[in-house]
């Protein structure tokens, strides 16, 4: 006996509208598709990365209607009706930097750069926040996105910057 719901109909492709960096994406995707796939494969944005697909590493780290979540765990679907923004509306090809990415090049938070977006978005969350997060609240929201290089110093430094926090904790 199936359930309602079991079946090839609940796994057929179906329409899914998605709302990224202010651009809506008319995607046919099956129920399971994942949100970081429907953002790569299907609206062609590939600065969301995929590392690990267990949201261990937080490469894939979106915003989800102002909230940091990690695309590699959520399904499409679930996204429909939300805005989503990823790390291509920081710098939507004015040529100039968006103000964190700007604080990201100036304390050289980015290494190999793979972990970047995740972190540009997790930061992106903090600096959108009504009140500054402190340094500590910048390193617990960090807490999910991995860094194989070690920069982890100069990311919370970056991110305080932008978030228009005073000069570094050493000279405070």
């Amino acid at each position: 006996m199936t359930s309602p719901g079991s079946g090839a109909a609940a796994h057929a492709p179906r329409d899914v509208r998605l709302t990224v960096n202010g651009h809506e994406y008319r995607i046919r995707a099956e129920p399971r598709t994942l949100l970081a796939d429907a953002i790569r494969d299907h609206a062609g944005l590939t600065g969301t990365h995929i590392g690990c697909d267990s949201t261990s590493c937080g490469a894939c780290t979106v915003l989800l209607d102002g909230r940091a979540v990690k695309s590699c765990t959520m399904f499409a679907v679930q996204a429909e009706g939300s805005q989503i923004r990823t790390v291509e509306s920081l710098s939507p090809g004015s040529g100039a930097l968006h103000p964190l990415q700007q604080a990201f090049e100036d304390e050289f938070a980015f290494q190999c750069g793979y972990c970047t977006p995740g972190m540009l978005m997790s930061g992106l969350a903090l600096c959108e926040r009504p009140t500054p997060p402190d340094r500590d609240e910048i390193r617990r929201a960090l807490a999910g996105n991995l860094c194989r290089c070690t920069g982890y110093l100069p990311i919370v430094e970056a991110i305080a910057k932008a978030a228009g926090l005073a000069a570094p904790e050493e000279s405070r």
